[in-house]
């Protein structure tokens, strides 16, 4: 259970005053719906302003509070600005200008000969200076040394800076007293507040101490949920697997097995021997070959008279790995189903029925083979593909399909920065294939100017007429009021008028049939051009397709070209990726895209990604919604996150565990992030 004195944290956001029905809507869009929320939703930025006495202390474009008296209204002809004409100590005059309706409240904040105290930006408008929709008008100068240094927050629409300024303000003072969980002396050595302080101190300027605190604080919480599962796990009984090789020798793989295959086997080979439930991440780039160790693994389970199962995160990506597994393992007489939410009646039935008497070994599917009326005679070990779709809870969930804990290998081909493996698998142990396989050949990568996109369209049209297969991928699917941005709907139009039915169209907001439905048809052959927003990163295997196209390939982070570019090169034959870029490429864009011509390498990338991005976005994981993390940016995660995972491991081994005086208020902690499946793993909850 939460503990008592989080709940004023936990209250829903209507007991704040002023949250009604109207506002709920807005909010919910930011992720605002509890107190807690409110103060933790950090400030964007800050606008800082200088007081000044007089206009002649300040420059053009600066951002200044001034004490101003309004001598003249002026209002331009037809639908022209209001005019409030002010001025300052010294005799100059400044036109404080008004758009639209906003005349009716100028008129009322500044009532001629009155003195007001003015914060806003400054700017010349002919000989004239002006300041354009005042931020801030007050009757009292105290009321501005607030304005000073103004924070700034991430909006939706429907909502204010002031309105979202005075619910946070409500939420902090709703701040109760919390144990500290940090250790003494680190707390002191980085000079870093206590909870209760830093929260306030992060709403009111740059306080890097402050903000660095409380990004520690959630990398904390989620270090011990990750041990607290990896305990957990090491507590359950497994079923140990000794495999004797008999199956292994049958395998008829068309090509040899590198060093980093070899290796990662025998890593699972030497876990999955143990009492415990191993629990691996298997990192590895598009086509180092993940699927060739994954069927090993599997049947060292077989040669256990175990069963195990694959698990894809789409329908269209477990019948592909069923049909490779199934030509990978031809020779060795093990029986391979496939079962998706789509099998029905007696094939569904027969399924069922050989998972449950073993007559089927591996079992390849979606979430579908892990359903209430789904049980297993002996399934031992899992496999789940696309790590990162599935979280710590429902792996979890998977564990209690089995009368024993089966053992679980994750694999992702998101190659992931050693800082990061820790944040998300902190859990795992962590394999890495990190050499290709001989025979893959380098993608030819060119970077192009989207104002040949007449010549690219040419071109791809030349490949379609050689008999080949091409990706085409835009950043966005409908295109955004005044945005530029190339929609997927758009260019989808332009080339059906160009191409006919041979190209087809995937996006995230079509229904799941529809979608599945173009794929098949592309996957046939029977399509030749697929058109298709970043939904296509993840596993479709077309070898035929030997172009990718990208569009505004400046707007998508290293990893995520990586990704889409992994598409391709996937036969034997020679592979093109056209990235085309805008006019507007910013220094960081120009590096992104010279690094994808000169590497191959996605560990490599993922570095980079992180190295280019600093604080900002990474792995394009906001943009799938995939870090773990709400406070800590990724300048903060490389720099904390090393020590967070240290302390978590001193606390749990040397101090105490959760039962100590520190360990008691690292619950609290884990309930105010919500880690609490990490809590419930405990004995005794």
């Amino acid at each position: 259970m939460r503990p008592d004195l989080l709940n004023p944290l936990f209250a829903e956001a209507s007991s704040l005053k002023g949250v009604g029905p109207g506002l709920a809507r807005p909010l919910e869009k930011l992720g605002l719906t509890r107190v807690k929320d409110f103060a933790y939703h950090l400030p964007d930025r800050f606008v800082l302003r200088r007081a000044i006495a007089n206009l002649d202390e300040a420059s053009v474009g600066e951002q200044i509070v001034v004490a101003l008296t309004p001598r003249d209204y002026r209002q331009s002809a037809g639908r022209g600005p209001f005019r409030v004409m002010a001025e300052d100590e010294s005799g100059s005059f400044v036109a404080l200008t008004y758009f639209g309706r906003a005349s009716y409240t100028a008129k009322k904040q500044l009532p001629l000969g009155e003195k007001r105290w003015v914060a806003g930006r400054l700017d010349q408008f002919g000989q004239t200076w002006q300041i354009v929709h005042p931020d801030h008008v007050s009757d009292d100068s105290a009321g501005m040394l607030g304005q000073l240094n103004e924070p700034v927050y991430p909006l939706s629409e429907g909502l204010t800076q002031g309105r979202l300024q005075g619910l946070v303000h409500q939420s902090l003072a709703h701040l109760p007293q919390l144990p500290e969980w940090i250790e003494p002396g680190l707390a002191q050595r980085m000079d870093w507040p206590a909870w209760h302080e830093a929260l306030p101190l992060a709403h009111k300027g740059e306080h890097k101490a402050a903000r660095d605190r409380l990004a520690y604080d959630e990398l904390l919480a989620n270090s011990l949920a990750l041990i607290l599962v990896r305990e957990s796990n090491r507590s359950r009984q497994g079923t140990p697997l000794h495999g004797d090789g008999h199956l292994r020798a049958k395998l008829n793989l068309p090509f040899d097995l590198t060093g980093a295959q070899k290796r990662s086997i025998a890593e699972i080979e030497g876990d999955v021997a143990q009492g415990a439930p191993m629990l691996r991440l298997l990192q590895g780039d598009v086509g180092s070959g993940k699927t060739a160790v994954a069927l090993n693994a599997m049947l060292i389970a077989v040669e256990s008279g175990a069963q195990a199962a694959l698990l894809a995160p789409t329908e269209i990506l477990a019948r592909q790995h069923a049909d490779t597994l199934s030509k990978m393992a031809v020779g060795t007489g093990v029986n391979i189903a496939l079962l998706t939410g789509r099998d029905k009646g007696r094939a569904r039935e027969s399924i069922l029925m050989g998972l449950l008497d073993g007559s089927i070994d591996i079992c390849v599917g979606t979430h579908a083979i892990f359903q209430e009326a789904v049980a297993y005679r002996n399934l031992a070990l899992v496999v789940i593909d696309e790590q990162h779709r599935f979280g710590v809870g429902q792996r979890l969930m998977l564990t209690q399909k089995a009368r024993r804990t089966p053992h679980c290998l994750a694999m992702t081909a998101t190659p992931i920065p050693r800082t990061l493996t820790l944040a998300q698998y902190g859990e795992m142990d962590v394999s890495r294939l990190d050499e290709m396989p001989p025979g893959r050949q380098a993608i030819d990568t060119r970077v192009v100017a989207q104002e040949r996109l007449a010549d690219v369209i040419e071109g791809v049209g030349r490949h379609i007429a050689k008999g080949a297969q091409a990706y085409w991928v835009c950043p966005m699917v409908r295109e955004q009021e005044n945005d530029d941005m190339a929609a997927a709907e758009a260019r989808f139009a332009a080339l059906k008028e160009r191409f006919g039915d041979m190209v087809v169209m995937v996006h995230g907001q079509l229904r799941p049939e529809v979608k599945d439905a173009a794929m098949e048809r592309f996957a046939r052959g029977d399509a030749k051009l697929l058109v298709a927003t970043t939904v296509i990163e993840v596993g479709v295997d077309v070898p035929n397709a030997t172009l990718m196209v990208i569009e505004q390939a400046e707007r998508f982070g290293l990893a995520q070209l990586h990704q889409l570019r992994g598409r391709v090169g996937r036969g034997s034959q020679q592979s093109t990726c056209l990235l085309l870029r805008g006019d507007a490429l910013s220094e960081t864009g120009r590096e992104r895209l010279a690094l994808m011509r000169e590497t191959q390498d996605g560990f490599r990338l993922a570095e980079e990604d992180l190295r280019l991005r600093g604080g900002g976005e990474l792995l394009g994981t906001r943009q799938s919604g995939e870090t773990p993390f709400k406070v800590a940016d990724f300048e903060q995660i490389a720099k904390l996150l090393p020590l967070a995972h240290d302390d978590a491991r001193l606390l749990m081994e040397r101090d105490g565990g959760l039962s100590s005086p520190r360990g008691q208020a690292a619950r609290v902690l884990l309930y105010l992030f919500e880690r609490d499946w990490g809590v419930q793993l405990l004995r005794g909850g």
